[in-house]
């Protein structure tokens, strides 16, 4: 499973040489998350399947806008093949994994972050409820958004970030969603604490 799919979704496939995809899980529907959907249309041909494809309601619509052609009822050959599964509150099982969704707030945008196991992955934040903490408490590793360390309308700061950590307790932490305002990764390293690290492209977590 790939969560979001990105404008350099299909840099990333190839990079890795992944051969097959069951299913694409979106956390919401801003264009830097959705914006490489179109390339799923690969795992049609090769694997002989439909992609499924899990989002809310509203992302549904921004998908439906968006790439307006996978949806048309008079579809062009080779097209991407999708089907729509609607996120709600309750987890759901994608290929006998069950993802908890939890609701985190951009500003004022609901975004879904996903628990999988123990592992918990949260992007593009910069608010989560004491109610849908709960849903991430005793999660052992956690990746999650820091865009900088200046204050931001919408994302966590590197400060709020780690604070948010300190509190949720992981074993193990990454932080993503960094901006080039962050600073260098060596420097930036020396100043967290020793469960928090700095993700980066073709990081592998074991969970």
């Amino acid at each position: 499973m790939v969560i979001d799919s990105g404008p350099d979704f299909r840099q990333q496939l190839l990079r890795i040489g992944l051969k097959t995809l069951d299913a694409v899980v979106f956390t919401h529907e801003h264009k830097d998350h959705i914006a490489g959907l179109d390339e799923v249309k690969a795992f049609n041909f090769f694997n002989k399947m439909r992609m499924p494809v899990y989002a809310t309601d509203r992302v549904q619509q921004a998908l439906k806008r968006e790439f307006a052609y996978i949806f048309a009822e008079d579809k062009y050959p080779g097209i991407p093949e999708v089907d729509l599964y609607t996120v709600r509150e309750e987890p759901f099982v994608v290929k006998e994994i069950t993802f908890t969704p939890i609701e985190v707030m951009h500003y004022k945008l609901p975004v879904k972050a996903y628990r999988i196991k123990d592992f918990t992955y949260i992007t593009d934040a910069n608010f989560i409820s004491p109610e849908e903490k709960e849903k991430i408490r005793g999660s052992k590793i956690i990746v999650i958004n820091a865009l900088r360390r200046e204050e931001h309308i919408s994302h966590y700061t590197l400060d709020e970030a780690v604070s948010l950590l300190r509190d949720l307790k992981p074993e193990k932490a990454y932080l993503t969603h960094i901006s080039h305002q962050m600073g260098l990764h060596a420097e930036v390293s020396r100043e967290l604490p020793d469960f928090i690290e700095i993700a980066y492209d073709g990081l592998e977590i074991e969970i």
